[in-house]
């Protein structure tokens, strides 16, 4: 049974613990801005390959900057989880009279609510260099891409803490996965430049369709219709939901 408390509490501590960490939040946006600035300002006037007619570069860019900053934010969540065994947290909350799941929902909530401020604060930066969203609607639509992309990684995230025991290891680990799924995602160039191969592989990456909605919410272009994008990142995270509960609760439990 959920505790809603206990989902309360744990979403607040993560919370006041992203806001208290102000490096933290200004190197979360330092490289997505670096991105926007260098790669979107100096490549704005290039025709690049499959990015369809009438779209200019830094439209093209930003949903996939936003897609990488909640890669990258989401899934180092799992890092707070190695934190709170180091120091012993994990293990007060575990024999509390709470059930497990109560603690991974508090947990994705206080993760998903500090990666959506990020992209949210990157989302303005984006207005100052030229980008615009077709409408209200568009927008909200974007929003629904984007927390369905911080589910996902946020379950990812824990399923590697889940099954890790070293910080250090976590974070070499992570950046070897995170990786090749920012760059098979397509956030930087179209999915039709690819070679076949690669774009096999870009199918199983769930990035790609957050991605693509988002662009295709945003911008108005996309590779797979909206639908076929939301039907496949609700599927992921959903997945990595329970993935990351199941995990979580078998290696606390031992």
């Amino acid at each position: 049974m959920i505790n809603m408390t206990a989902v309360y509490v744990l979403w607040l501590r993560e919370v006041k613990r992203t806001l208290r960490a102000k490096s933290r939040i200004f190197g979360a946006l330092a490289m997505p801005v670096f991105f926007l600035a260098f790669m979107g300002m100096g490549f704005r006037r290039m025709a690049v390959p499959g990015m369809g007619e009438g779209t200019d570069y830094i439209s093209f860019l930003v949903p996939g900057i936003l897609g990488m900053s909640l890669l990258f934010s989401s899934t180092f969540g799992g890092l707070s989880v190695l934190w709170d065994r180091e120091f012993g947290f994990l293990k007060e909350i575990m024999v509390a009279p709470v059930s497990r799941v109560s603690i991974v929902i508090g947990r994705i909530a206080g993760g998903l609510t500090s990666a959506m401020v990020q992209v949210v604060l990157i989302l303005g930066v984006s207005h100052f260099m030229g980008f615009r969203i077709r409408s209200i609607p568009a927008l909200i639509l974007a929003l629904i891409f984007m927390l369905l992309i911080a589910v996902t990684f946020l379950g990812l995230g824990l399923v590697f803490a889940s099954r890790m025991k070293d910080m250090q290891g976590f974070g070499i680990v992570m950046n070897f996965v995170i990786f090749p799924l920012f760059f098979l995602s397509g956030a930087l160039f179209p999915l039709e430049n690819f070679p076949m191969w690669l774009k096999y592989l870009s199918h199983a990456d769930p990035l790609t369709y957050g991605i693509d909605g988002m662009r295709g919410a945003m911008v108005g272009i996309s590779v797979y219709s909206i639908p076929v994008n939301l039907a496949v990142m609700a599927g992921f995270a959903g997945l990595m939901i329970v993935l990351g509960t199941y995990l979580f609760q078998k290696g606390e439990s031992v």
